[in-house]
This record gives structure tokens, sequence and C-alpha cells, in this order.
């Protein structure tokens, strides 16, 4: 019982171990499903909405920064600090973080506006109005 491996088979052998951590390596390359927090971008004629799956966290956990035309969001879990480990079985949830940048050129970085709600990040990322530049007729004497 206080072996419990979840979601893996105890008659693995060391090849099929082996091979898992090549395929969660980086000599997998980018074919891999993973990332560090996965995103729609839906473009809503005069805006995009970005949404960004972050279950767990806590929107003060959220930090949401624009550096030039990047914009970066990150999270961050702290260890929970319990004395109370003699009752675990298995203890994964201690710690987690994750980044994302996106370029944000084009966007009017004043007027971006985000939500959190049930997991799910939302941004509202508004366009920058095209200026046509304005045509003067010069008159010729």
């Amino acid at each position: 019982m206080f072996d419990l491996i979840p979601f893996e088979r105890r008659n693995s052998s060391l090849f099929d171990t082996f091979d898992k951590m090549m395929e969660n390596s980086f000599f997998n390359g980018m074919e891999s499903d993973f990332a560090p927090c996965r995103t729609d971008i839906i473009d809503k004629g005069d805006r995009f909405l970005l949404k960004a799956d972050m279950p767990g966290f806590d929107k003060g956990e959220i930090n949401i920064d624009i550096q030039g035309d990047q914009l970066t969001v990150s999270a961050e879990h702290k260890e929970e600090k319990k004395d109370e480990k003699k009752n675990y079985v298995r203890c994964e949830r201690r710690y987690g973080a994750l980044s994302r940048s996106f370029d944000i050129e084009g966007i009017d970085a004043d007027r971006i506006s985000a939500q959190y709600s049930n997991g799910v990040l939302e941004l509202s990322l508004p366009k920058v109005a095209e200026t046509k530049p304005e045509t003067k007729k010069i008159e010729i004497k």
C-alpha cells in the first residue's frame, strides 16, 4: 500500500523506464503535447481573446507583465509548510511554477484587461487602431 505509483504499471522493465525518460526529455523535440500553460487565441475583430489554462493557481499567484512588445504570464505556488507529514502516502503537490511569453506587437498595451475564473485566465488584447495618414492637397502657384 505504501508503494502506490499512480498511473504506472509495476511490472515495467528497465528498458521501459529508459524509453519513458527519453520521451519526456528534450531529445523528443517539439512534437510533445506539453506546454507550460495551454492557450487559445481567438480573433474577435477589434481585439484578441487569449485563454490560458492555469488550474490550481489562485488569482494572487498569477503575474502578468509587459516589457516592450512582450507580455509574460507567470504563476508560482509556494510549498505549504505543514508538520503533519506522517500520514502522507505520497506528496506531489508542493510546488509548481510556469511562465509563458507572447509577442504583443500591434496590441494597445494600455487597454489590456484580464480576468481569472475556474482555472482559466482570459486576457482581452485590443488591437491598435490603424491610423490612415492625412492627405493634403498642395496648391501650385
